[in-house]
């Protein structure tokens, strides 16, 4: 990948102040770590519907699953006036090839889970997603989203910077490949991450590629996306993990000598067992997999799924 990673973000994450106080949430990971890696696309729901900075706040009301978008003080709805405007702003949205979305945690507008929704009673429930947020995603199933307070947790920063630049992958091959056969190396090298987090949905990719490129079914490509994005969403675990990373020890079997097999299967024990993270295994294997050309292993992407100064696999 040469060209940067677009992200929709929330625009107060940036620095911007355009909450409902006039201040911001910066969020310096975001900015400074992997703002050098992606291109933002600031959004702000509710400076873009038309309200001021400062503005009275906001919550939601009612249904969960149907919520209202009102002022709390005056009780002013404002709902319908933000739908519409998200439903044109996604059209602008779906120009910029968007590969993620960081949204804010917690807001009426772009909170993405558990935001407040508040009863009639005035009792509140954390069941809600914001509105803007609830059309993106409505619009854009497949596109990685979390809430920036998520990323705090290291395997959820991990999981969802990854599905990322796996849909950057995907994007790129739709773009510049989009054959069949493309497909199939694509399958190919994903194969290894898809099993960290999921060997249901491994299985189930493998037999669809398998089985349609022998029928040459229509279609292929988007329920291909559906079903990866559906796997890589379940948490990548230091069981599943440390299974992938047994299956990879074995194409090292014939070359390695007995005493580097021994260090290689007692790192991944000492991982397995929480004492050391994921990175340390999988800088031995990348110096085997370099040592000994090993063709399959070098075009992996569970080996090398995003920038390695991110250090998201230093802390999982």
């Amino acid at each position: 990948m040469t060209d940067r990673i677009k992200i929709g973000i929330s625009s107060c994450l940036l620095g911007e102040r355009v909450r409902y106080d006039g201040g911001h949430k910066q969020d310096h990971y975001l900015t400074d770590t992997l703002g050098r890696y992606v291109e933002w696309v600031p959004v702000c729901p509710e400076v873009e519907c038309g309200l001021p900075v400062p503005r009275e706040a906001m919550r939601l009301v009612g249904d969960p699953d149907e919520p209202r978008l009102v002022t709390i003080r005056t009780g002013a709805d404002h709902t319908d006036g933000m739908k519409a405007w998200a439903r044109k702003k996604l059209d602008t949205l779906e120009r910029e090839e968007l590969c993620g979305f960081i949204f804010k945690s917690r807001s009426p507008s772009s909170g993405y889970t558990g935001v407040k929704v508040y009863s009639s009673s005035g009792v509140p429930a954390r069941k809600g997603t914001g509105i803007f947020a609830g059309v993106f995603i409505e619009q854009f199933p497949l596109i990685p989203v979390e809430d920036e307070g998520r990323l705090h947790d290291p395997a959820l920063r991990e999981n969802f910077i990854e599905r990322v630049f796996v849909f950057k992958r995907w994007r790129d091959y739709r773009s510049n490949d989009g054959t069949a056969g493309g497909l199939v190396s694509f399958h190919t090298d994903i194969k290894l991450l898809l099993m960290s987090h999921s060997q249901k949905h491994y299985s189930m990719l493998g037999r669809m590629v398998a089985g349609g490129m022998k029928e040459k079914k229509a279609g292929l490509p988007e329920r291909y996306i559906s079903v990866l994005m559906e796997g890589l969403r379940l948490i990548a675990t230091a069981k599943k993990n440390t299974n992938v990373l047994m299956h990879v020890a074995g194409y090292f079997k014939k070359v390695l000598t007995p005493d580097a097999k021994a260090e290689l299967l007692q790192i991944i024990e000492s991982y397995h067992k929480g004492l050391i993270p994921l990175i340390a295994p999988l800088t031995l294997i990348n110096h085997y997999v370099r040592t000994y050309d090993e063709p399959y292993l070098k075009t992996q992407y569970y080996l090398n799924p995003h920038p390695l100064e991110l250090m998201l696999r230093n802390h999982v």
